[in-house]
């Protein structure tokens, strides 16, 4: 007998991107939709644990973009929500930047090393878009290491204006809210999948199912999952990470044509990670002003930037450290015991041989999450072209996720965009066929999204305007873009 399910559209993925897509579908009659999600929630790199006594966001944990005159979408369901948010400020992380040895920097020489950073970047892109192979300045000192890893690992270099700030404004604002993040798309997922007892109960979300298998034809698409179930549709929608697009998860039968994989291989994937450690009573500085620190270390990118979680949670005793990329898979590859160690002569070198050990760490582990397989995409310095072959359907098979956005990729407000069909393309039912007006082969059938994930873009703006020439301070003011986590 055959087992197989069948339905109109199935959506791989129950992150921002997929709840979205799911949910316009059913708002446009298309209500036989079956999602299909790997891990046991909803939610993808938007995911909250508990931790010290607070709910802390491991992946994406900003909404980036606020306070402009267009409002960021995530912030609108934000509010309409409840969210509890905190405004993030680092003008005043150029105070904070430390040495191996406990004393702070110097902002004027914070500032020279910051302006340093700029140019280089600029003569790089420069030489990249003239094709001239001249070598930029290099940083060598620690804190022009420190800056270098700021700028570049979490701006990615982008010293053009970034889209999510100049469309949705400048502002910051940290998640903390006991109900986290993935808050958000469960009040998406309420309004077309049944729930019972504040849990969704509706079929048409499938848990703990991962797809290994992709058969499609001129006429249907056929998925197997891991566990031996199959389904078919008229079409799939593929909200994975390019991650996983990148890895051998699912296998493409026919096989993807090669400027499909191409495009996807030519994506970059970062890693991010935030770990946190839990103190028993706090014995750095705390206030407004105090709240980012950064340390200046030989090796870039050794637990550089730290964030107190004090403005979000009074008394909670927990400090966040950021790594990125190579540091982040060295991390992840090793015991939290090991970790734990590093991090604390990091902060005894900081502050004081005296300060207490922490008594809990939390360290995310994105890079060997097999249905993740990193933060967020980023595209630095890539033709238009990438993007658009990324996030071109393949016959009856659609991609949607941050990594489908040209200008807002990386973010959560991506993410959540990627899954909404653009004005000009309409989804409805057609004796039983879902068919996609305005669509040509070829091209996307998801507007260029916004999603904002990472949970990071906050460090985007940290280091990024010049300061005057008479200043004493240093600006680390708007950025220039990169998300996420």
């Amino acid at each position: 007998m055959d087992s197989t399910k069948r339905c109109s559209v199935i959506i791989v993925g129950a992150g921002i991107s997929g709840i979205s897509a799911a949910k316009e579908l059913t708002e446009n009659g298309v209500d036989d939709v079956v999602i299909l999600e790997a891990t046991d929630r909803i939610g993808g790199r938007i995911r909250k644990e508990e931790f010290g006594g607070v709910s802390v966001e491991l992946g994406a944990g900003w909404i980036a973009g606020v306070g402009g005159e267009v409002s960021n979408p995530v912030w609108e369901l934000a509010k309409q929500s409840g969210l509890r948010t905190f405004f993030s400020d680092y003008s005043n992380a150029c105070y904070n930047i430390y040495d191996r040895f406990g004393k702070i920097y110097p902002s004027r020489l914070a500032a020279d090393s910051y302006k340093k950073a700029v140019e280089s970047a600029i003569q790089k892109l420069r030489n990249e878009a003239d094709d001239v192979d001249e070598p930029a300045t290099t940083p060598k000192t620690p804190i022009e290491l420190a800056i270098d890893f700021i700028l570049h690992d979490f701006e990615m270099a982008e010293v053009q204006p970034i889209s999510t700030y100049t469309e949705y404004g400048e502002q910051e604002f940290l998640v903390a809210d006991e109900r986290g993040y993935e808050h958000l798309l469960y009040k998406m997922a309420e309004t077309f999948l049944l729930t019972s007892e504040g849990e969704i109960s509706d079929n048409r979300l499938q848990l703990n199912k991962v797809v290994r298998e992709v058969q499609h034809s001129r006429n249907s698409v056929k998925v197997a999952t891991e566990d031996g179930c199959t389904y078919e549709a008229n079409y799939l929608i593929l909200s994975v990470s390019i991650g996983v697009l990148q890895s051998n998860l699912i296998e493409f039968r026919p096989s993807l044509p090669k400027w499909k994989t191409e495009a996807i291989e030519k994506c970059d994937l970062m890693v991010y990670t935030k770990i946190f450690l839990k103190f028993p009573y706090k014995f750095w500085p705390c206030g407004p002003e105090k709240e980012f620190f950064i340390y200046a270390h030989e090796r870039r990118g050794y637990y550089t930037f730290w964030q107190d979680m004090e403005n979000a949670y009074p008394g909670c005793n927990i400090l966040v450290v950021t790594l990125t990329n190579g540091e982040s898979k060295r991390v992840e590859a090793q015991s939290d015991h090991e970790t734990l160690k590093e991090a604390m002569q990091v902060l005894r070198n900081m502050f004081g041989p005296e300060i207490p050990d922490a008594i809990d760490i939390l360290v995310p582990r994105w890079w060997n999450n097999r249905f993740q397989r990193g933060s967020y995409s980023n595209y630095p310095m890539i033709n238009n072209h990438v993007v658009q072959d990324v996030k071109a359907p393949v016959g009856r098979v659609f991609f949607t996720g941050e990594h489908t956005s040209e200008r807002f990729n990386g973010y959560v407000h991506g993410g959540y965009l990627s899954g909404l069909p653009k004005r000009t393309v309409r989804w409805t039912r057609d004796t039983d066929i879902l068919r996609v007006h305005g669509a040509e082969p070829n091209n996307a059938m998801f507007t260029d999204a916004t999603l904002e994930p990472k949970g990071v873009s906050h460090v985007k703006h940290l280091l990024a305007s010049q300061p005057p020439a008479h200043s004493q301070d240093i600006g680390f003011a708007k950025a220039t873009e990169r998300l996420t986590g």
